[in-house]
């Protein structure tokens, strides 16, 4: 089993930027291809960028060219940056594997408001 530990998150406001940082309890991010998902409140959780274990990035549309999925230069975290935010990006926001998920964390509550 794996633990995932999402952080900095926050309330920011209409296009300003955070970046969101993933840990997790056992170093998997060259094994498993990985994403960040987000869930707003109502709705479905839903992926928003992915990154294989080669590299390859792919994003949802609604936050392509905005949001950018990278591993740390130490690959101990997978971080989303993420620029221009929107109301409508709030969200608590996960990472996880981008297959077969694990156990889902507390996730990391981004709040985009003025």
């Amino acid at each position: 089993q794996v633990q995932f530990v999402e952080s900095g998150g926050g309330l920011v406001q209409p296009g300003g930027s955070l970046r969101l940082s993933c840990a997790a309890s056992r170093n998997i991010f060259m094994i498993y291809d990985m994403a960040w998902y987000r869930q707003a409140p109502g709705k479905q959780r839903e992926i928003v960028a992915g990154l294989t274990r080669g590299g390859g990035t792919n994003y949802a549309d609604s936050v392509q060219g905005r949001f950018t999925i990278y591993r740390d230069n130490a690959r101990t975290t997978i971080d989303l940056e993420m620029r221009n935010l929107e109301p409508e990006d709030t969200a608590v926001y996960y990472c996880n594997t981008g297959g077969p998920n694990y156990d889902w964390g507390q996730g990391t509550q981004v709040t985009v408001s003025s």
